[in-house]
């Protein structure tokens, strides 16, 4: 029996939720109902989770029948992916505040410093103490007859880890690091990673970066596991420097071909977004688009250095800048969730009362909360003030595409095949989804060697877009300048080919992405299981 503990089980925040989403009709096909994913229930009735179905007599209705410490509660159903998971979703609020027994024991049993901690961490611990509860009395509630293995996703479950090993040791566990806090932390606060990488002690960062309380749980997480994991070889490297510890297996990330639509709805699918982004922009900077306008794109996480932001935005206006006056406009869009306050008043007007006023923001569909300090706004409204850029317009869309922005209106994955092509320009990037996910849809995308994404593309395929769909980029401390030149080359060079070149290529990203398929990944999850497995017979 498994159970899978993060954040983000039926909780979209960020690319685990798209490890654990896509990868669970594998791990069912393995497990069947033996699979149990384990959730933070942060939903109330007039904001239900869009994804969870609850189902009260699963798990022998443990629902109603565990009896859980501290007025814990579950509710129990099934995940809305492929594969529909079982999920036990818990109520972990009760213990917030209430967990200095639990810090003290951890401080004693595994030198887990909580006393420098802040922002997240509470509230992380509360969780993944309550989800080990829960994952004790189902254990006892269903008494299953073989091993039972319980994985912990990042370092806000680790202490949920700690707290199974100390209660129930027979429990194998694993944990899973996708991406170390000290090494986001160094990467975020404009630290040279890569040239010092050699010469950085973790500990000494934790306490130069106010990171001591999370560093030391992902450390103590990682060197007490039965198996300790990470998703590339670019993190493995990272633990092994600033953890101390060496993950026993690499467990890459796929993807689920089931998340792909037919040919006939996606070709439907770019059709109808790219006159919905063209629409938009055009609304929105008052220029007019060609149906065959080039558009780029970059999306994620919004950590302007470490996701590549900066670099995405300097190398377009190079590749505005570079075309002749008299060449067709571009669109580049930054996809990327921020502090949004409310849709932009001058675009709703304009898109839905076919208005002509001029937005106040000509780059920006949605207001921000913090406008006057947003990097990627500070950024594109000095571009706009020195008039930057040339045949490149750049718009910044700041929200969750979840279909219901009220501008843009399109989930995610239904606007990504009327993109033309992607770039991720990632600093810091352990695994990197979303240049998979772009070549799973057909669109050619540029990456870099940063990411674990793109070390995987250069140790099996040709690093090219005619030949792979994907051009990995070396990026270094010190080379931001060269790569912004690249990016700007290669995506004119990509724009202005023929037809066919571009078919070929977007043929190209999709055979790339097909070997990306969990298929083929899952089997190092069942050799981190037997490594768990057989360790957590030695206590």
């Amino acid at each position: 029996m498994l159970f899978e503990t993060s954040w983000e089980v039926c909780n979209k925040i960020g690319g685990i939720y798209t490890v654990l989403s896509t990868k669970a009709r594998e791990l069912k096909k393995m497990l069947g109902d033996n699979l149990i994913f384990i959730g933070p229930d942060v939903w109330a009735d007039n904001n239900p989770s869009p994804t969870f179905i609850e189902k009260k007599t699963l798990l022998k209705s443990a629902a109603s029948k565990l009896s859980l410490p501290s007025n814990l509660s579950i509710r129990v159903g099934r995940w809305d992916i492929p594969g529909s998971p079982i999920v036990v979703l818990v109520k972990f609020q009760s213990l917030i505040g209430n967990l200095n027994e639990v810090y003290g024991q951890m401080w004693q049993e595994y030198g887990v410093d909580s006393l420098h901690a802040y922002g997240d961490y509470e509230e992380s611990c509360a969780f993944a103490v309550a989800s080990a509860i829960v994952i004790e009395k189902l254990t006892a509630h269903l008494r299953p007859t073989g091993h039972v293995v319980a994985h912990f996703d990042e370092w806000t479950t680790g202490m949920g880890l700690l707290y199974l090993k100390s209660h129930q040791p027979q429990i194998a566990t694993i944990f899973t690091t996708h991406a170390t806090s000290i090494g986001r932390s160094i990467c975020g606060n404009g630290k040279p990673l890569y040239e010092y990488f050699e010469h950085y002690d973790g500990d000494q960062m934790a306490r130069e970066l106010n990171m001591e309380s999370k560093h030391s749980l992902e450390k103590a997480a990682a060197k007490n596991a039965d198996c300790f994991t990470t998703v590339s070889e670019v993190t493995a490297r990272e633990c092994t420097q600033l953890l101390g510890v060496t993950p026993q297996v690499v467990t890459p990330n796929g993807f689920e071909p089931d998340f792909l639509p037919a040919k006939r709805t996606y070709n439907i699918q770019r059709k109808s977004g790219r006159e919905r982004i063209l629409k938009i922009a055009s609304y929105l900077t008052g220029n007019t688009y060609a149906d065959d306008t080039f558009i780029i794109a970059t999306s994620g996480r919004n950590e302007y250095r470490n996701k590549g932001l900066d670099l995405f935005i300097d190398s377009m206006v190079k590749l505005g800048e570079s075309q002749p006056e008299d060449g067709r406009r571009m669109l580049a869009l930054i996809l990327v969730p921020a502090w949004v306050k409310e849709p932009a008043g001058e675009l709703l007007m304009n898109l839905y009362h076919d208005g002509n006023d001029h937005p106040e923001i000509p780059y920006l569909t949605h207001r921000l909360n913090n406008e006057a300090y947003d990097s990627i706004c500070c950024r594109l409204r000095e571009l706009k003030q020195s008039n930057r850029g040339g045949k490149m317009d750049i718009i910044f869309v700041p929200c969750y595409l979840d279909g219901h922005d009220g501008i843009v209106n399109i989930a995610y994955y239904d606007l990504l095949p009327a993109l033309d092509l992607t770039v991720f320009a990632s600093y810091y990037e352990p695994w990197g989804y979303t240049p998979l996910e772009s070549v799973a849809f057909g669109v050619p995308t540029i990456t870099t060697d940063k990411a674990g994404f793109g070390q995987w593309v250069l140790s099996n395929f040709t690093n090219s877009l005619d030949q792979s769909g994907v051009f990995v980029l070396p990026r270094t401390d010190s080379n931001y300048l060269e790569d912004a030149s690249k990016i700007a080359s290669a995506a004119g060079a990509y724009m202005n080919a023929s037809a066919t070149v571009r078919t070929e290529a977007r043929q190209a990203a999709s055979a790339t992405a097909s070997k990306a398929d969990w298929v083929f990944f899952i089997k190092d999850y069942e050799e981190a299981f037997d490594i768990a497995i057989k360790n957590s017979e030695k206590h």
